[in-house]
């Protein structure tokens, strides 16, 4: 659930050792060398395993046919407003095109979100979705600044992060309003910190900046692009600072550009409500298999009665750690992500209901990027610090105190997680850039936008306006009748055909074009 406080930002000689460790730290290169970057050129190398930071895991696996992914590093400015100054180190990845030279249209860079995901780790996830798109394109993604091996931002350690996440995020009374500011106010402290050199430039329009530095240093002609969730966003302000090198490009889950993060958040709260209501309606269609209610208000009753009994009593989670009522809240919300989940959130609520949280402990992991082994990517640290310096607003207790019915009418369940996330900013070392981006983007090509009815993440809402925003002839929307986050991964053919068609072969579906 995107939002700035849960993704989820003496000696002179000590002194030099301190500022070099930090250096190491963000990844930031401090010498200084005059030359073009534009013209570097990439060695492509086998893969490693990824990094903590990334997610960990295992090395890639070889895709069909055998090809392998190949990685490379590729410099940047530190600051975009002194491009001959400091660089950073990008990581990127990339599956060569499959078929015939003749046929490549060159390459297809991704996003999928966050923002604080890597790209790096989650492309070969997923590569085998997007074999048909890589018979034209070599597939190609990378860890925007401040994520993975991309100069990633560091605040917390994992055990930390660990108490971080157990903390009550929806405060009932005057001590835990100041509990929660505390420990926000430490995570802010940390990432200024560990991560201070970098947090001025993880801003959306320093990545955009990046994503053409990438098309450039591949040597593409055009930026070719599909962009999910957050990516939509990256895309849009892409979009708005380069619109002449825009190729064929694709939004999906797209974010909605017209909307404060006050109202983002508050768009979330409907949406996931709407998600919520969409699997209790399921579960209690299926009776008497569905063992957590008798209707589909018993079902959101009796979610809210557990949430309720938690935030008083946690119950055993995952030993040592316990379920809370704020980790049950993030485990119920990232099973809202895939109609898939919805299986593993009636399990894990069946468990809870007899005291045991595991699985909801899991699903909650999942959203906040540990690993089993405890170990937490950076996409924590990474999302609270492009939030924080993309969004201008910084939000005060008194003003979600006032705002709190408004978010409680939007969803009763996630309506106070949602409201409080909005003070995750509140003294964050640097200001915001704007109280929403720009996306408007004249003289681009066009930009197929895909918006999913069921979507809880980023509501079906905010790809008309995303449409409308980019402008008069550039967005072109899709409408998929589903559930989840996300329309391409969801099965559908009928999206598949038509991203694919347009990515393929220029041909945008005809407007008013509604899969099921």
């Amino acid at each position: 659930m995107p939002n700035p406080s849960r993704l989820r930002a003496a000696a002179l000689t000590a002194a030099v050792l301190l500022l070099s460790s930090a250096l190491a730290a963000c990844g930031v290169d401090d010498t200084t060398e005059d030359e073009d970057l534009t013209a570097q050129k990439l060695s492509w190398e086998d893969c490693p395993a990824p990094s903590a930071a990334q997610g960990g895991g295992n090395e890639p696996s070889p895709l069909p046919g055998g090809d392998d992914w190949r990685c490379a590093t590729m410099k940047a400015p530190l600051d975009w407003d002194d491009p001959k100054g400091d660089t950073i180190d990008l990581a990127l990845i990339r599956a060569r095109a499959s078929g015939d030279a003749d046929s490549r249209i060159g390459s297809l860079v991704f996003n999928f979100g966050g923002p604080g995901g890597s790209g790096v780790s989650t492309l070969p996830a997923f590569g085998t979705d997007y074999e048909k798109l890589r018979t034209r394109y070599d597939l190609v993604a990378f860890d925007p600044r401040g994520v993975g091996r991309s100069a990633g931002v560091r605040c917390l350690n994992d055990q930390q992060l660990d108490a971080y996440f157990q903390q009550d995020a929806t405060p009932d009374d005057a001590a835990e309003r100041a509990e929660l500011l505390e420990d926000a106010e430490r995570f802010n402290a940390a990432c200024e910190k560990n991560s201070g050199r970098i947090l001025p430039h993880v801003r959306t329009t320093d990545a955009a900046r990046d994503l053409d530095l990438v098309r450039q240093v591949l040597g593409d002609d055009k930026l070719h692009y599909f962009g999910l969730s957050y990516g939509t966003e990256l895309g849009g302000v892409y979009a708005h600072l380069f619109p002449r090198n825009v190729g064929r490009a694709v939004f999906d889950a797209v974010v909605d550009p017209t909307q404060t993060p006050e109202q983002g958040s508050l768009g979330q709260a409907k949406g996931f409500q709407r998600a919520l209501d969409n699997f209790a309606e399921d579960c209690a269609s299926r009776q008497p298999q569905c063992p957590i209610g008798d209707s589909a208000q018993d079902v959101k009753d009796r979610m809210a009665a557990l949430l309720e009994k938690l935030d008083a009593e946690p119950i055993p989670g995952v030993f040592p750690r316990e379920l809370t009522q704020s980790a049950a809240t993030g485990g119920i919300a990232q099973a809202l992500y895939s109609r898939d989940f919805w299986e593993y959130l009636t399990e894990g609520l069946d468990q809870a209901y007899d005291g045991d949280g595991r699985t909801l402990l899991l699903l909650s992991d999942s959203l906040n990027g540990r690993s089993p082994n405890g170990r937490y990517s950076n996409l924590t640290a990474a999302n609270v610090s492009i939030n924080c310096a993309d969004d201008r607003p910084r939000y005060s207790v008194e003003h979600v105190e006032r705002r709190l019915p408004e978010f409680r009418k939007a969803s009763p369940l996630f309506g106070d997680y949602l409201a409080w996330g909005l003070v995750g900013c509140t003294g964050w070392a640097t200001p915001g850039e704007a109280d929403r981006p720009d996306v408007s983007a004249p003289g681009s090509a066009p930009i197929l936008v895909v918006g999913n009815t069921g979507d809880p993440a980023t509501p079906y809402e905010g790809a008309r306006r995303m449409a409308r925003a980019l402008g008069e002839g550039v967005g072109r929307e899709l409408t998929y009748r589903g559930q989840g986050h996300g329309a391409y991964d969801s099965g559908s053919t009928c999206v598949q055909d038509a991203v694919n068609g347009y990515l393929l072969d220029g041909k945008l579906p005809n407007p008013g074009t509604i899969c099921s």
